[in-house]
């Protein structure tokens, strides 16, 4: 699951697509073709250059790396359980 817990945005969202993709040893031309986009479309997501992007595309970019995009109910700037053991795996 892909949980980006603050204001979810194409910078940040490219960044960790990007980060799964090289813990799964991916190439950018090899997760493109499983999700079915062009190779430039991805690298333009990654290195933050895209503008938008379909949520088709993210969808299949995402069912590509196994991962899905999980939406919640803000909690008043308060962490939750996951927000706290996603921070300790990333330090």
């Amino acid at each position: 699951m892909l949980c980006i817990c603050s204001m979810l945005d194409l910078h940040t969202l490219g960044q960790r697509i990007a980060e799964h993709r090289g813990a799964q040893r991916l190439t950018q031309a090899e997760l493109a073709r499983r999700a079915r986009i062009g190779r430039s479309t991805l690298d333009a997501l990654e290195n933050g250059r895209a503008s938008e992007l379909g949520f088709g595309k993210v969808g299949r970019i995402l069912a590509a790396l196994g991962l899905t995009l999980k939406i919640s109910e803000t909690n008043r700037g308060r962490p939750t359980l996951e927000d706290l053991i996603a921070e300790s795996e990333r330090s």
